[in-house]
């Protein structure tokens, strides 16, 4: 997947071609070597996207135009044949992201063109990071090496994520204003079929209305800054765990299901943002359906893809009702009392089965994971972490005309240089995080965090 076959290195060219040949001419158990490979791939584009570089689809089409469709494999050996092959595929598309070290001298685009046998997929996310970073971002004298999760944000239209990099000194970087300001005009004329292209994109579009600054139809507290950062941070939280490649993860419950019956609580409220689980549910429902019709949806997936279907339609629901200052019901109230244990359940439920359909976990039941996302040429990677769960409160209506204070869960976010060598593990982050070894959250986080 990462071995990229150059190009302007005929050894490995004649390699990616060899690979073609055997991809197109090879069965394996009597099922051609093509469609075993289309079976690992295609999923994958379901879920991540297309490969962001050449494959054997694009060399077998040029192999049949230059080589001829019936030409043995030795045809590779024709010096004349192969440099018109090299010419031609030199025409195709180059990769929209770079994930080669490239020298200033060197041409970029002529540098990372290749093949790859199952490339590396373009995502939006890394494409913002490579127009925001040396070289499209900086000078040569003071280049923008790492770049930062909040830039995704900004380039999703968050003025917030903006002002704060700006606040940080990231938007006196030269270029950086002009190389934003291109990232959003391409970013806010992609269309509705571009965000639900695949889960991951549909994954950032259904954090785009934690962005949105909250109008006079919301709660007074709602359309506050601390508030407005809180929802950014969020945001952050859930694009750490989309790079992490972790949709379903275990975290601590607030309600327990079962037991006997506690003192009656105070009402609980559903956060009331409508359009997040209006997108949530669309990504839930183009999981189901695209797990389906590839023959993927098992039953125990099945059944919980429609708990999850169920429970966002609750939240949206309930949601719409609050901002237009409905009445919620005594159900309503219930089932939002144990909705920590609806989690839980759904996350038992989607635990690998052992021994006699049993669930279990092999690691332990908590949020705190850390992915890297960008490396630099000077040995440090840019760490993205998730740690403790952190309680939030809120006075919020208590159903019977006055005002209480309701608490619930939010991620804690983190963000880090790491040196490259030493690469941190979700079992070393947690270990960092029961030593009290964790690096200090985003400065500006303080304007809604207190110790």
């Amino acid at each position: 997947r990462r071995i990229n076959m150059r190009l302007q290195k005929p050894g490995e060219t004649r390699m990616a071609l060899l690979i073609t040949y055997i991809l197109r001419h090879t069965d394996v158990n009597g099922i051609s070597a093509a469609d075993v490979w289309a079976r690992v791939y295609d999923p994958t584009v379901f879920i991540v996207g297309k490969a962001d570089d050449l494959g054997f689809h694009e060399y077998g089409a040029l192999w049949d135009t230059i080589f001829g469709p019936d030409a043995p494999v030795t045809a590779i050996a024709d010096e004349a044949k192969f440099a018109t092959f090299v010419e031609a595929a030199r025409q195709l598309p180059p990769p929209q992201i770079n994930s080669m070290w490239v020298y200033i001298w060197e041409d970029k685009e002529q540098v990372t063109q290749g093949f790859r046998f199952m490339g590396q997929r373009f995502v939006l996310d890394a494409y913002i990071f490579d127009e925001l970073t040396w070289r499209e971002v900086g000078t040569f004298d003071n280049p923008r090496w790492l770049p930062k999760g909040l830039d995704v944000m900004a380039a999703l239209d968050s003025e917030e994520a903006y002002a704060i990099l700006d606040q940080m000194g990231e938007t006196a970087y030269a270029h950086y204003p002009e190389q934003m300001a291109k990232l959003r005009d391409e970013i806010g004329a992609l269309q509705l079929d571009s965000w639900t292209q695949n889960l991951y994109w549909a994954w950032l579009y259904a954090l785009q209305p934690l962005l949105e600054p909250k109008g006079v139809q919301y709660p007074a507290f709602m359309q506050t800054q601390a508030w407005t950062r809180k929802d950014l941070h969020t945001a952050l939280g859930s694009w750490t765990e989309l790079k992490h490649d972790t949709i379903l993860y275990a975290k601590q419950s607030m309600a327990e299901m079962g037991g006997g019956p506690p003192p009656e609580p105070p009402h609980g409220w559903v956060e009331p943002n409508p359009e997040a689980y209006a997108r949530l549910l669309a990504l839930t429902r183009m999981t189901h359906d695209g797990l389906q019709s590839r023959g993927l949806l098992t039953e125990n997936t099945d059944a919980n893809l429609a708990r999850l279907d169920n429970l966002l339609t609750f939240l949206l629901d309930v949601s719409q009702r609050e901002l237009a200052g409905q009445p919620l019901t005594r159900e309503d109230y219930e089932r939002i009392k144990f909705y920590g244990g609806e989690l839980e359940a759904m996350t038992l439920a989607a635990a690998d089965q052992e021994g006699e359909g049993q669930p279990f976990f092999e690691e332990q039941e908590q949020a705190a994971l850390v992915a890297d996302v960008a490396t630099d040429p000077n040995g440090r990677v840019l760490e993205e972490a998730i740690g403790r769960i952190f309680e939030i409160y809120a006075v919020v209506p208590d159903g019977a005309g006055g005002l209480h204070i309701a608490k619930g869960g939010v991620f804690s976010y983190y963000e880090f240089p790491w040196p490259m060598e030493d690469r941190l593990t979700d079992e070393k982050w947690r270990d960092m995080l029961a030593a009290g070894q964790a690096p200090d959250r985003p400065e500006w986080t303080a304007s809604f965090i207190s110790e």
